[in-house]
């Protein structure tokens, strides 16, 4: 999302220096394509340019496709084009000189006077931490403080008539539940991701939790069964469970057990982690309720250090938030 915003930045501050920009958008992604659905950069008259499309020698070429629109004068850049890109060589055409597999399409628009107003309210919406609707059609830009029901839709009638809506700012929310060391090397790593990240902790004054900078919203609670009244369910919910002692950890999985959460790790040993379980067991927690942790958490990768085993967790959310792309 941070990307996100400094492209579109970029964007606004070409247009305050009266600078021509070219808006380069993936509309849709198959297969193994780089570029990925939602994927954007913008590169303006003076050569000047801001995000990615999915790099390599594709990128590169639209880029200077690009620069050369842009150099023309006397021909109307408000034409916006759609075009396709097959990542092989066998394809008989739209080949984009890449044999990676897959195909994506590529909307090429120059930014208009017109789409001013939508890109200064999508950066204050960006910059607030908020989500609205992203559109692009044949008409150009569009922007909305609606929030749409999917992250991404995309229906091309023909290169004249499509439409594209997004859902922006952050699409999924990570919740760490426990502040100390892991917690801090969990939240670096992800905070270069798209996830809005919350942090809670019930210890006042604890120093890992004051001097993490990397999270969004850190919140110190009296009793970490008051999660049940603070974190909703969701496809695009992720709750790691890292507390200090075994017995919180205990309190907050009784607290949040049951509930449907893209993912919900728990920390600890394969020992602590058992006789966690048969406690839990012991107690009526069913086995479907119990299947649905991930415990211990974090891909089996031997991590040592603190920043290993973060980087362990960070890997098995991922996989798990792109197991169905």
């Amino acid at each position: 999302m941070k990307k996100t915003l400094q492209t579109w930045l970029f964007i606004q501050q070409s247009l305050q220096q009266n600078i021509e920009v070219m808006l380069l958008y993936v509309l849709e992604s198959k297969g193994s394509s780089p570029g990925r659905q939602g994927f954007m950069m913008a590169v303006n008259a003076v050569g000047e340019m801001s995000g990615s499309m999915g790099g390599g020698i594709m990128e590169h070429k639209f880029v200077e496709m690009a620069k050369e629109r842009l150099k023309l004068e006397g021909v109307s850049h408000e034409e916006a084009t759609i075009k396709k890109q097959v990542h092989s060589k066998s394809a008989k055409r739209d080949q984009s000189g890449m044999i990676c597999s897959g195909e994506q399409t590529i909307f090429l628009y120059t930014i208009q006077q017109k789409d001013i107003r939508y890109i200064d309210n999508l950066i204050s919406s960006l910059q607030q931490n908020k989500n609205g609707t992203f559109e692009l059609s044949q008409d150009g830009i569009s922007f909305s403080t609606a929030i749409p029901a999917q992250n991404f839709y995309f229906k091309l009638q023909n290169e004249f008539d499509f439409l594209y809506q997004e859902k922006t700012g952050y699409k999924n929310h990570l919740h760490i539940i426990g502040a100390g060391h892991c917690s801090l090397a969990l939240s670096q790593i992800m905070s270069t991701m798209d996830f809005y990240i919350h942090l809670y902790d019930d210890r006042q004054e604890l120093n890992t939790f004051e001097q993490n900078d990397f999270v969004h919203a850190k919140t110190i609670v009296e009793d970490y069964t008051k999660l049940s009244e603070i974190i909703s369910s969701g496809a695009n919910i992720y709750v790691v469970v890292m507390t200090v002692g075994y017995r919180t950890d205990k309190v907050v999985v009784e607290t949040l057990a049951g509930r449907q959460f893209g993912y919900f790790g728990l920390l600890g040993s394969r020992t602590k982690i058992a006789t966690l379980f048969k406690e839990f067991e012991a107690e009526g927690l069913s086995d479907e309720v119990l299947k649905n942790i991930y415990a211990p958490i974090g891909l089996p990768i031997k991590s040592q250090t603190t920043e290993e085993i973060a980087v362990s967790i960070a890997a098995e959310i991922i996989h798990v938030k792109n197991q169905f792309l």
